[in-house]
């Protein structure tokens, strides 16, 4: 018999699953491709932890399979010898995600680990702080961030407030390979391992320690203070998590009129005003702008379900709503950052500001004028958390400005390793008041950017590969464009090729080899003769590789006729 359909009978023959779960298994019979689908793999368990659709087999989200990797983590925490300092777990609106948290937390207790658990859901950055503010060997996660409804994941963080580093994930990925997901796991009753003090609520008095922390991050105490009278600001949680938080400490920096979207204030895991709660997306604005309008304001801002990214729209010189992208809005909050703390005074010693590599280099230019150090890294805001750790380990007098990442990542502070929608909201109503002092919009401000440092424009294209060989699909393209990349791009010639699955990048006129310097990665970059660079980034929690395009020109109309060349050309090549 093949493996999957053992499997399929594995589970239909166990006695731990529900009438209902084994009637959802029972409806497949007739469907092999179905059956198949979930039950020829297991979840893949990497850095990123564990993200699928909801719904019953081994190739799936459900209280079985996050079960099995708690166990799996349980086991490494007890390999170092760590099980006395606990575990945080946070969740947020998705469908189970509570459930999910509490499988968990039972699990962990079960195995004489103990667990502490939000009462209520919690954005993603307060797991981060919490996990260090109670000097915890590790932290779960309940999310799937942006992902449409179907969609939950398990994120694992280690003691520094980051994502597993990748040891800790391959050897977690390993115990969970040897788990019987039935027989191998332990549980105990969540109720009884509350009362016997195994598992410990959380509650709104680690909300007041993070909030000071948050608090702390604001550059100019009195920008919003000033103009608090005349500045109008409307936000939505996109039925998430930010929706008591984000009022809340908008209200403490001194935001009078903040006008929330109500519809999109219902906690929902069903996201029912949008197709999907992602703040990159510009269609979910569009019940926030309608209130824009209604009330003057020329800012809208949305967090993600997990309140870990954010997005913003703004009005433009013609009165019109345009997003700003997570680069753009990335380089305003570093150029304000930087020039608020220069006018006051206040600039921290050696300041140093961390960024992806798929993000602007508009940034390096920004630190370059203002003699602030920028180090470039992998995707993934675990990578700006180890640079952070590094300099705190080395004791180097240097103080962290500030991290970011094009997918509406942003961190200001120390106290937590995962980007914070919440500070970064905060941050962003203290720049949107200090250029609303000046009679300016963000949009106003960010052409300001460019006449100062030039003309940038960045975007990405996504090619998914669903489907049981839509791995092999993925590794087959990327190994064509390791191994047989063409000459050029669109009618540009190629330059420079990145590796950094060897860390290396060859530059194609000189047939020189140097090192990227860092971590290995399944990332290929082409660097044009005209100084564009495109970059091919498998994502490591959806079937799809991501290309990433970071143009610079003298026009606008350049680079998108730049722009459309490159993509016609990935389209056909794909």
């Amino acid at each position: 018999m093949d493996f999957y359909k053992e499997q399929y009978q594995k589970w239909l023959n166990s006695d731990l699953l529900s009438h209902d779960e084994k009637q959802e298994l029972i409806s497949l019979s007739n469907n092999e491709d179905l059956i198949k689908e979930r039950f020829y793999t297991s979840l893949e368990f990497g850095t990123a932890g564990l993200r699928g659709k909801m719904r019953m087999g081994t190739n799936a989200m459900n209280k079985f399979t996050v079960a099995q990797a708690t166990q799996g983590l349980a086991n490494l925490i007890i390999k170092e010898n760590r099980a006395a300092d606990g575990v945080a777990i946070a969740y947020d609106s998705r469908n189970n995600s509570e459930l999910f948290a509490k499988v968990s937390a039972s699990v962990l207790a079960a195995n004489g680990i103990k667990a502490y658990i939000f009462d209520e859901l919690r954005p993603t950055p307060e797991l981060s702080f919490a996990l260090r503010h109670l000097n915890c060997v590790a932290g779960i996660n309940i999310t799937a961030s942006h992902n449409p409804k179907e969609y939950n994941g398990y994120k694992a963080y280690w003691e520094d407030g980051a994502q597993l580093p990748p040891e800790h994930a391959k050897t977690v990925s390993a115990e969970i390979e040897k788990i019987d997901i039935f027989a191998d796991v332990k549980h105990t009753d969540f109720d009884k391992a509350v009362s016997e003090g195994k598992i410990l609520i959380l509650d709104q008095e680690m909300d007041e320690a993070y909030l000071s922390e948050v608090m702390k991050q604001l550059v100019n105490p009195n920008a919003i203070k000033n103009v608090a009278n005349d500045l109008h600001i409307v936000y939505s949680p996109l039925h998430g998590t930010g929706y008591r938080l984000i009022p809340d400490i908008l209200a403490r920096c001194g935001v009078e009129h903040l006008y929330v979207v109500p519809e999109q204030m219902e906690i929902n895991g069903d996201f029912p005003t949008v197709e999907k709660p992602n703040p990159e997306y510009p269609e979910v604005f569009k019940l926030g702008v309608e209130i824009a309008n209604s009330v003057g304001s020329t800012l809208v801002i949305a967090t993600d379900p997990d309140a870990d990214r954010v997005g913003v729209v703004t009005k433009n010189n013609v009165g019109e709503f345009v997003t700003i992208s997570g680069n753009q809005m990335g380089a305003l909050l570093i150029d304000y950052i930087i020039t608020a703390y220069e006018e006051t005074g206040t600039m921290p010693n050696n300041p140093y500001v961390v960024k992806t590599i798929v993000s602007t280099e508009l940034v390096a230019k920004i630190c370059e004028a203002h003699n602030v150090k920028l180090h470039n890294v992998l995707t993934g805001f675990k990578f700006i958390g180890e640079v952070i750790k590094n300099y705190e380990q080395s004791g180097a007098d240097a103080t962290y400005l500030f991290g970011f990442e094009e997918s509406y990542g942003y961190l200001k502070g120390t106290y937590a390793r995962d980007k914070d929608a919440v500070v970064a909201t905060m941050l962003i109503c203290e720049m949107t008041a200090f250029y609303h002092a000046k009679g300016m919009t963000l949009f106003d401000a960010l052409n300001g950017l460019y006449e100062k440092y030039g003309q940038y424009l960045e975007t990405n294209q996504e090619v998914y590969m669903d489907g049981i060989d839509g791995k092999e699909r993925m590794a087959s393209l990327m190994n064509v464009l390791r191994n047989n990349a063409p000459e050029s791009i669109g009618g540009k010639r190629i330059i420079e090729v990145g590796d950094y699955l060897t860390a290396t990048i060859t530059n194609k006129l000189t047939s020189t080899v140097s090192s990227t310097n860092l971590p290995f990665s399944n990332v290929i970059s082409f660097k044009m003769e005209n100084n564009d660079v495109i970059i091919a980034r498998p994502s490591g929690t959806e079937p799809k590789i991501k290309f990433y395009y970071l143009l610079t020109g003298k026009s606008k109309e350049e680079m998108t006729a730049n722009l459309e060349s490159y993509k016609s050309f990935i389209s056909s090549f794909v």
